[in-house]
């Protein structure tokens, strides 16, 4: 295991994000914030709501007045219809056909709430899953080394949905129904000041129930959006990881795993059903003592027909208010319900603005240039490095010690050591993945700090053990780094890596469809289709980290010959994996506990007996020399046989 590929690894890596959220008034503040683009739209909503809170107002009264003025008028009754009430069809008629009126009109505006608010809130969430996936983009390579691509998917997808109802239905809702509340008070107050006040003897304690049960649902709602992230992340590493699962008989204690998490996700998920099932029923109850009392005295009064507070209590009155009680606890009711899918809607967008807020550790300075076409030359000054510790917060043990090395134009540079030594970490540095704790990384003089991230990545290429392609064409693969490369452009690419007799025997050529990572190819074939990528960015530098690794020796030979004609010309740094390559280096850097032990070329570091030679000389590396140098006869240079990862 002396030539392997170390790398940064997880380190501390979380589960769930089981950060402290924001203030709920605050997350609240700033998702109707994202309503602003669409003012214009929400003013028609508002004026829609006004317009259904009228007709709410308007029905109860027309129905009371409807009884006083046209169906039991007497001596008390207060008629705002006439001057002379009187037992009239024609009136009642009257009176019927425009509360008919009223409520296609209330009918009518409520939909349209609902559409210009789905026009709004939709292209809110666009706007919401559209920042989500630049910022995902923009975050340093370390933001996802500490969280679960499962947990992220979750704030995407899970997250946002939540929001979708809220915006959707729920800011509807509780604004007609806060209003229609409002208007409701205000007409049972002018009808009759004493059965009001009898009827809002219970608000008091409904305010108090949903504040309770509301705050308690949204803390259940959170927890319950944590662990659904959790979930997905089970999901996806389970499915990525399946085939491992498979070959070393994981699939119980996997299933055991997911089960685990998936109880936890059910145990939150019912919790927050039990505090939301408890709301409606206590409301309920509550309006229906409402509504007896209003019956009870309301009948009492108007039997005696003495007048409370100088008012006569008719029969039309009593009906009235048991109509207006009916509407008035339906909005509570309403609002009640629809917090607690807010307060889950508030949880989800607590998640999606922790992501927004996640300041990438990795960021152009104010001042960064643009890097000019460079020669290549780099150089690491005293480097130093450490990865963050996830569970303490703190830095670990150096990764890198003091690092100094300099590669000029077109050199090769090669480096070797045990996993977790460090050199894919140092690979990592040049590209900027990674920021140095101390010290300063320099290509041709500019210090990667002070230049623009694109313009320095852009003249590199980065060839990976574990190859990645997307689901489109091959071209397209290929043409990943240079969007606007012609077809002979890509083509000739696939040349140098030798990948085109292969892609032209393929179903479709360069137009056939890959699969997810293309997984329809093999996995020689998928390195030679990055390698074709790298050459058709035409990089400036190359950086190679265990690139063969992974292949038989006939494709291993291949794809060292085609690294061999993309290495032409350029600085290169090879995480080493094949003798040849380390033998041709012009540098070789031994790598150790995070430090440069030694460097030279191939037969320097041989002759001084050191740390090098001691690996060169082990049985295993022993062993695989001596094949390599008899199968490299006649090969041009090019061994058959890798070194130990």
């Amino acid at each position: 295991m002396m030539f392997g590929g170390g790398g940064p690894g997880r380190h501390g890596m979380m589960g769930a994000d089981t950060r402290k959220a924001k203030n709920a008034r605050e997350t609240l503040s700033r998702l109707l914030g994202c309503f602003a683009p669409y003012r214009l739209v929400l003013f028609g909503v508002l004026a829609l709501i006004l317009l259904g809170t009228l007709v709410q107002v308007a029905s109860p009264f027309l129905l009371g007045q409807a009884v006083d003025c046209f169906i039991a008028p007497t001596p008390a009754s207060h008629c705002a219809l006439t001057q002379h009430p009187v037992q009239s069809l024609n009136g009642l008629l009257t009176v019927v056909g425009v509360m008919a009126l009223l409520a296609v009109i209330g009918a009518a505006s409520s939909g349209m709430q609902f559409y210009l608010m789905a026009l709004a809130g939709q292209n809110v969430i666009r706007q919401l899953r559209n920042k989500s996936f630049e910022q995902i983009h923009r975050l340093s390579v370390s933001y996802f080394t500490e969280h679960e691509f499962g947990d992220v998917m979750s704030r995407l997808t899970n997250d946002v949905d939540t929001i979708t109802m809220a915006v959707n239905f729920g800011l509807v809702q509780v604004v007609s129904s806060s209003l229609a509340l409002v208007g409701i008070i205000v007409a049972m107050l002018s009808l009759n000041l004493s059965l009001a006040l009898l009827c809002l003897i219970v608000v008091p304690f409904m305010v108090a129930v949903t504040l309770f049960l509301s705050d308690r649902a949204r803390r259940a709602y959170r927890d319950s959006r944590q662990q659904m992230g959790a979930v997905n992340a089970d999901l996806q590493e389970s499915i990525s990881g399946v085939r491992e699962a498979q070959a070393f008989n994981r699939e119980t204690e996997n299933i055991e795993q997911f089960r685990r998490t998936n109880d936890a996700n059910r145990r939150a998920n019912i919790r927050a059903v039990t505090i939301t099932s408890a709301l409606m029923p206590s409301l309920t109850a509550l309006g229906t003592v409402a509504t007896a009392i209003v019956a009870g005295v309301g009948g009492v009064m108007a039997v005696r027909g003495q007048p409370v507070l100088g008012q006569i209590v008719t029969v039309g009155v009593i009906v009235a208010f048991l109509n207006y009680v009916g509407r008035f606890y339906q909005p509570i009711q309403m609002i009640a319900q629809m917090w607690t899918q807010l307060q889950n809607a508030i949880a989800g967008a607590e998640r999606i603005f922790e992501l927004h807020d996640e300041r990438p550790e990795i960021a152009n300075a104010p001042d960064a240039i643009e890097l000019p076409v460079i020669r290549g030359r780099v150089e690491l000054r005293d480097v130093t490095f450490s990865y963050r510790d996830q569970a303490t917060g703190s830095e670990d043990i150096c990764t890198l010690c003091g690092i100094n090395l300099t590669a000029e134009p077109g050199q090769v540079v090669a480096l070797v050591g045990p996993t977790g030594a460090g050199k894919t970490t140092i690979i990592n540095m040049i590209p900027r993945f990674y920021d140095a704790k101390e010290g300063a990384v320099l290509v041709d003089g500019y210090d990667v700090r002070q230049v623009m991230q694109e313009g320095l990545r852009r003249q590199m290429g980065i060839v990976l053990q574990d190859t990645y392609l997307f689901s489109t064409t091959v071209r397209e693969n290929i043409r990943y780094g240079r969007p606007d490369a012609t077809d002979a452009e890509v083509e000739a690419a696939a040349k140098i890596s030798l990948a085109h007799d292969f892609i032209t025997r393929l179903p479709e050529g360069y137009d056939t469809m890959l699969g997810e990572r293309g997984n329809n190819l093999s996995h020689g074939q998928r390195q030679l289709i990055s390698i074709a990528r790298a050459a058709l960015a035409n990089p400036r530098i190359l950086i190679l980290d265990e690139a063969t690794s992974s292949v038989d020796t006939r494709t291993e030979r291949l794809i060292q010959r085609a690294l061999a004609e993309l290495m032409k010309g350029r600085t290169s740094f090879v995480v080493a994996h094949r003798l040849s390559t380390i033998r041709n280096a012009d540098q070789v850097l031994v790598v150790f506990d995070g430090q440069i032990v030694e460097r030279g070329t191939h037969q320097q570091l041989l002759a001084r007996h050191g740390k090098y030679y001691d690996l060169y000389t082990s049985n295993t590396l022993g062993r695989q020399l001596e094949t390599a140098e008899v199968s490299g006869n006649g090969q041009h240079g090019v061994e058959a046989v890798a070194a130990p990862a």
